[in-house]
């Protein structure tokens, strides 16, 4: 019997979709998109967070003055509680796809793994 992984994948997805930690950062993601000040702060931050981003990865040194707005951001937006609430619901679905990831690396690994071993 041949095995179609891309349907395993569109399970998986459907899955994910269903799953507790989707549905919750659904819910969070939804309740920051419609209060403004939240959404403003929650945009703020993500954009401040992926110049920074960028910048390290293009080898770019990050000025004492990013460093200072990003933590003035970051310390308003943990005083928003609907923010703090979405941005804890992220990293718990971020953990579970790490998980799934592991689990479906597990084949790659063990095949390597005996490679190496031998």
């Amino acid at each position: 019997m041949a095995t179609n992984l891309y349907d395993y994948a569109y399970e998986l997805e459907k899955g994910l979709r269903q799953s507790e930690e989707y549905v919750e950062l659904k819910t969070m993601y939804e309740a920051v998109e419609n209060d403004a000040t939240a959404k403003s702060m929650f945009d703020s931050f993500r954009q401040i967070q992926m110049q920074l981003q960028q910048k390290q990865m293009a080898g770019q040194d990050i000025s004492e003055e990013e460093v200072q707005q990003a933590q003035l951001i970051a310390n308003q937006v943990q005083q928003n509680e609907k923010v703090t609430k979405l941005m804890e619901a992220e990293q718990r679905m971020s953990m579970a796809i790490q998980e799934l990831n592991k689990i479906i690396m597990k084949p790659l690994d063990d095949l390597y793994g005996i490679v190496q071993g031998q």
